[in-house]
Order: structure tokens, then C-alpha cells, then sequence
């Protein structure tokens, strides 16, 4: 499935003698969109060929993977088992708009501990839930293995090749590695964290012998899911500006860097740039419940 590359005008651009197009990942599916659409793909295929009927993985109260693995299991015919961070949800997850939908969709939780949960990639962790579950497809945290890069590898197409930039969120590295996998020799790739930390160089490593990338780690405004005012306000008036959505964990950040960067001339004049449109948008409720609590600006859809 292809996406389409949308321009993005604007007297910044236009100062600096920037091209900026985003990539519409976000509307691949409404649901099962973005990078998610594209890990899910050759591990779907995978599960299929080896007679499974049921897919278990992890996630938090807000994943988007969660939810997308809810929504495709019901779509290919699979069961889906979401083991979920944080015992203290087992009473009030129906409140939670990602957890809700997921549910919705056929999707069966299993509560556990946070500390448990730092244990689920142990094998007598995984063994403990085939015993209560039976077999199942594992499908790991964020959807990032062998696969799923597989999959992201495909979301450069090879029109893609006049641009000199292609940036994306960064949140497993799975993603980013698939680009930088897929890209052309001569373009540069550039990663922005949604998390603090170095850590994430080097799991993409672990992906990846390319090395024209680096990861931009100055936009993730205080850390995963965290989000001020200023963050808010660039993402209502972007989506005003030039119709598309972003959401605040990975794509609004990431454009918010990008505009950054240019303020600043980070980017050579002429330079084309493509940014990847990751989806995710519907982070954007269970961010709006949470700006409500604080008294701040809701997200507009």
C-alpha cells in the first residue's frame, strides 16, 4: 500500500529556500495506520503461515501498537491477548479511550505490575503466559522485530529518491531502521526521540550497518508522553494551516523540530526534505483527558 507525499507552504520555508513534503502514513488505515500498519504486515503473514490463531503483546495504557494489533487481529480472524503496564488499570481501563477501543475489538487484557512488566521478555515470563493462554503469536512491545522493519523498509518508494532529508519520530527504532535500511545512498536520516536517553542508537545498531543517520535528541519536551503549552499551540496551528493532524507524542514533535531546525538553519538552502507521518493520532484522546486534569489547551483533531 502507498502513501501519498503532501507539500507544506509556509514563509519559513520560503526564507530558508526549504521543500518540506510529509509523507500520509496516518492514512493508510484509521485505525491500523502508520508505522504500525507496516510492522503489523509480515508479522501477520507470519502468524498465518504458522497456523496461529491467537496474538499476544505488551504495551501501555496510551499504545498505539495496542490498539492496533486489537484491530487487525479482528480483521484477519486472530484472537488478541494485550498484556498491559499497570495493575491499578484493572478497574478503570474502561475510562481509557485506547484501552476501551481495544476492547472493542475483541481484544482480552491481562493486568500485571510494572515490575512484572519489566520481566516480559523473560522466558519463564512468557512460558507462565502460554500456560494461561495456550499458544499464541508473540508480537513484542512497540511491534519492533526482524519483521516489522521489514515491513517499514517499504514505506520509501523509489520517487522518494529526489529528497536530500527523511526524518521520523523514534520511539523502539524500529522504524527509523527500516527507513535507513531502504534509503537511498545518498540521502541523510534523521531520527527524532520521543524518548530521553541514548540508549536507542544503539538498538537501531542492532538493525542497521548504514551510517547516514543521527538522532536528533532535543525535541522530546521532558520525555516520553510529556507535552507543554508551546508543543500544543505549534500542533493546533499546524493542523490549521496545512490540514493535517498530528499527534503529541512522536509526529508533533517531530515537526516541531523540524520548524526549529530551520529557524535555525540547520538545513542547507535547497534542501528537500521528507518527513514520515508515523499515525498515532489516536493518542490524541487519551492526551486531551490528561490536559483536562492540568487545565491546559485541549489538542484539536
Amino acid at each position: 500500500m502507498f502513501s501519498r507525499n503532501q507539500e507544506i507552504k509556509s514563509p519559513l520555508l520560503e526564507q530558508h529556500q526549504i521543500s518540506l513534503f510529509i509523507k500520509r502514513e496516518d492514512e493508510l488505515h484509521p485505525l491500523i495506520s502508520g508505522n504500525k500498519y507496516r510492522k503489523l504486515k509480515y508479522n501477520l503473514e507470519r502468524a498465518k503461515a504458522e497456523g496461529s490463531t491467537k496474538l499476544l503483546t505488551f504495551g501501555g495504557a496510551y499504545s498505539n501498537h495496542i490498539l492496533a494489533t486489537a484491530v487487525a487481529a479482528k480483521e484477519q480472524g486472530f484472537e488478541a491477548i494485550g498484556v498491559i503496564r499497570g495493575d491499578e488499570l484493572q478497574e478503570t481501563w474502561h475510562f481509557n479511550h485506547t484501552l476501551k477501543s481495544a476492547a472493542d475489538h475483541g481484544m482480552q487484557f491481562k493486568f500485571i505490575s510494572r515490575e512484572d512488566y519489566r520481566n516480559k521478555n523473560a522466558p519463564e515470563f512468557l512460558n507462565y503466559l502460554r500456560a494461561e493462554f495456550g499458544d499464541y503469536y508473540l508480537l513484542p512491545e512497540g511491534g519492533t522485530n526482524n519483521l516489522a522493519i521489514q515491513g517499514c523498509e517499504e514505506i520509501l518508494l523509489p520517487e522518494d529518491t529526489i529528497f536530500d532529508v527523511v526524518t521520523c519520530a523514534v520511539g523502539t527504532g524500529g522504524t527509523i531502521s527500516g527507513i535507513i535500511n531502504s534509503r537511498n545512498k545518498k540521502q541523510h536520516v534523521l531520527g527524532f526521540p520521543a524518548l530521553k536517553g541514548d540508549f536507542l542508537k544503539k538498538e537501531i545498531k542492532k538493525h542497521t550497518h548504514q551510517n547516514n543517520w543521527k538522532l536528533i535528541t532535543d525535541y522530546h519536551f521532558g520525555g516520553y508522553a510529556k507535552i507543554d503549552v508551546e508543543l500544543i499551540n505549534f500542533i493546533n496551528n499546524f493542523a490549521v494551516a496545512h490540514q493535517v493532524p498530528l499527534d503529541p507524542i512522536y509526529t508533533g514533535k517531530m515537526m516541531f523540530g523540524i520548524f526549529n531546525l530551520i529557524k535555525k538553519g540547520y538545513f542547507r538552502p535547497q534542501t528537500k526534505i521528507l518527513a514520515i507521518h508515523t499515525g498515532g493520532l489516536q493518542g490524541v484522546f487519551g492526551m486531551n483527558a490528561i490536559l483536562k486534569t492540568k487545565n491546559l489547551p485541549l489538542l484539536q483533531l
